[in-house]
């Protein structure tokens, strides 16, 4: 669903891009940050206590802020690229945010990978920069090589941000609340946006001539983008940001698809296979050594690192399900711990040998 919902942004985008000459990534998510406030914001104004708008607003607004900022110069980033470079080189480039995000779980949530993770990680970063310079040489052949790599370099630019507001987003939807991080966010994108937009695109929006296909591809892009914005909280809440991000890879493959039939994109086949089948190697290496790894249910949908000191987790925690018997072949115990016969689905125990 996340990558459906992303592949319909990056769609919408792009027709806005290409057939209509529509230059107003601001706009685009100034409607989602407004969306947001709307529903969100004022819903924690009607809030009491600790998740009282004005409380929150007291004890963190510079941290909102920077969220804020972060958020949406990621989202004009990202929309702006399409400017320069084609659909699916900008689906494909954003997994850069991926080693990004998990160098910031590593010093702010103090993740922690083994080193098979960080070939992985070599080996997808490795097909990033083919398919950096596929495009380059892609765009020399069409005189636009400069335009091409200055395309590249926004989406790597966005996707970093995007890791940054992937790490708070994790913190506060499993420390806080989903609804303040989709209020604070929807507050302070909807300022910064604002003014952003008044300051950088009002030239694009007097010269937009628009029309009922030009107001629903905006429509489309705010509802694709408001529902990601809803259910990513929720699915990062249950497993990790890293695991979100490794999951809805699969956005690259249905944009590979609407450019060739869509757009009509042509590209060099053996640099696009090699990307691609770097980026599935190293990352479905990291992701079965998460599984094979990960007695909780984040590491069980990626590749997320046990919490806390104990290194073999038998115990129920608030965030994650009790282990049942189809889980039995993932979990590695340390010597001395046996479990007794007649087990029960869905409960662990286990005694010490004598």
């Amino acid at each position: 669903m996340l990558s459906l919902c992303i592949c319909g942004t990056a769609i919408t985008s792009q027709y806005l891009a290409e057939r209509y000459k529509v230059n107003t990534p601001m706009l685009q998510s100034f409607i989602n940050y407004c969306l947001l406030f709307l529903i969100y914001t004022v819903m924690l104004a009607f809030q009491s206590g600790s998740d009282n708008l004005l409380y929150i607003l007291k004890k963190k607004w510079w941290k909102y802020i920077l969220l804020g900022l972060a958020d949406v110069e990621a989202n004009y980033l990202i929309v702006r690229a399409y400017q320069y470079t084609t659909l699916t080189s900008v689906q494909l480039l954003d997994c850069f945010g991926i080693p990004v995000l998990m160098a910031l779980s590593w010093f702010i949530l103090y993740a922690r990978y083994r080193v098979i993770h960080f070939i992985a990680v070599a080996v997808c970063l490795l097909g990033v920069g083919t398919m950096v310079g596929a495009d380059i040489l892609a765009g020399r052949e069409d005189n636009s090589g400069s335009d091409v790599l200055i395309g590249d370099v926004l989406v790597l630019l966005g996707a970093s941000l995007y890791a940054v507001s992937n790490v708070c987003e994790e913190y506060i939807v499993k420390k806080l609340s989903r609804q303040e991080f989709l209020g604070m966010v929807g507050l302070f994108g909807t300022i910064i946006s604002g003014i952003q937009l008044l300051i950088v695109e009002y030239k694009d929006l007097a010269s937009i001539h628009w029309d009922w296909k030009i107001a629903l591809l905006f429509v489309a892009f705010a509802l694709c983008m408001f529902c990601l914005y809803n259910f990513m909280p929720l699915v990062i809440k249950v497993t990790s940001a890293t695991s979100v991000n490794l999951g809805i890879l699969t956005a690259d493959l249905y944009s590979l698809f609407f450019g060739l039939f869509l757009f009509g994109y042509k590209y060099a086949g053996l640099s696009l296979l090699w990307s691609l089948s770097l980026r599935s190697t190293g990352f479905g290496r990291a992701g079965s050594v998460a599984m094979a790894h990960g007695p909780s249910r984040s590491a069980a949908c990626g590749i997320f690192p046990d919490w806390g000191t104990n290194p073999y987790p038998l115990h129920r925690r608030a965030n994650s399900q009790p282990l049942g018997h189809q889980m039995f072949r993932c979990i590695k115990f340390p010597s001395g711990l046996h479990f007794p016969e007649g087990i029960s689905h869905g409960h662990l125990t286990h005694s010490r040998v004598n």
